[in-house]
């Protein structure tokens, strides 16, 4: 099938930047075909990978005949950066966050909305199949009222040396571990809890001394009474990938410490009353990489991709003031 996108990217800087040029390179309908960066030396080796133009100038490379834009630049630049990109015409994949603070988030959707391009983040957990699965066993009421969930994630990066120097950057990241790593548990935590947190109460650690945290917990607590649970870190070796969900009728559980979906419920009889049953999982959908490029192609919205964008944004934002102003912040009292 023949190529239809060009695809600019826009900077080198994030950690998974190459894991989405290789998703460019390897889908049937998308090429990079230029490379910006904010650093020239960095963005010169790439595109001189690539065997594309580097441009100097992010104006140049959006009068280009690009496309769409894969946005991984410091996130302290993303609101400028995508709304160029929007008022150019080009259609926005980029890393999460959207942008640090809902101000900066809506300010950017208005550029979207304005100039009709589509944009995606990239939330990818949000289309695993153990995603999938916990969203149908809570659609079923298979826990009856949901109480908490507990979403954990953490790595080494800051301990084994692998993670790069400026992801500890606090004005270019605007955080650390938990607006990094710890975007994944929040969006999760966000979506099983099935309803928008009241208010927020965030405690960081700094365990290696750097500028940014990298050890956080974000605790939401909701009108209905149920709380979530955010974990995030930079300092654990061994730390697994971990999901809880309870409620008034049952629990599940992913990741303790198997990529196994356990669940044990008072609402399908004895069998799942009196022990935990693994539960087989629901193949991942397709990632948003791929999403982004079908709506492109058929003209249709990430509606829910952009609801949790925006919601992530509204926690981490939330989160960053509970630490700063060392008190509970209510998302009603964010700038908007």
């Amino acid at each position: 099938m023949a190529v239809s996108l060009r695809i600019g990217k826009l900077s080198y800087w994030h950690v998974h930047a190459w894991d989405y040029t290789k998703q460019a390179e390897e889908h049937p309908e998308t090429i990079i075909s230029a490379v910006w960066d904010e650093n020239p030396e960095r963005g010169k080796q790439a595109a001189e990978k690539l065997g594309v133009p580097f441009y100097a100038s992010l104006d140049d490379i959006l009068a280009s005949d690009i496309d769409a834009v894969i946005v991984d630049t410091p996130t302290r630049m993303h609101r400028d950066v995508m709304i160029a990109a929007a008022n150019a015409g080009k259609h926005i994949f980029t890393e999460k966050v959207l942008a640090p603070t809902l101000k900066e988030v809506n300010e950017i959707l208005e550029a979207v909305e304005k100039n009709g391009v589509k944009l995606t983040v990239s939330l990818p957990r949000l289309n695993d199949g153990y995603t999938l699965t916990i969203q149908q066993i809570l659609a079923q009421q298979l826990l009856g009222k949901v109480t908490l969930v507990r979403v954990r994630l953490s790595h080494n990066g800051a301990i084994a040396g692998w993670l790069p120097d400026h992801f500890y950057s606090l004005e270019d990241c605007a955080g650390g571990a938990l607006i990094d790593l710890g975007c994944h548990p929040m969006y999760l935590t966000r979506l099983f809890l099935g309803e928008e947190p009241v208010d927020v109460s965030a405690q960081y650690g700094y365990v290696t001394g750097k500028a940014v945290e990298d050890n956080a917990v974000s605790m939401l607590s909701t009108q209905s009474g149920a709380v979530g649970i955010v974990e995030a870190g930079f300092v654990n070796s061994y730390s697994p990938f971990t999901v809880e969900v309870h409620g008034t009728e049952g629990t599940l559980l992913y990741g303790t410490p198997e990529a196994k979906l356990l669940l044990r419920t008072n609402r399908q009889g004895a069998e799942l009353a009196h022990d935990w049953q693994e539960q087989p999982l629901l193949s991942n959908r397709d990632s948003a990489f791929h999403q982004w490029v079908s709506h492109i192609q058929n003209n249709t919205k990430a509606e829910e991709n952009i609801r949790m964008a925006v919601e992530l944004t509204k926690l981490m934002e939330a989160s960053n003031r509970s630490v700063a102003e060392r008190r509970a912040i209510g998302l009603e009292e964010l700038e908007r």
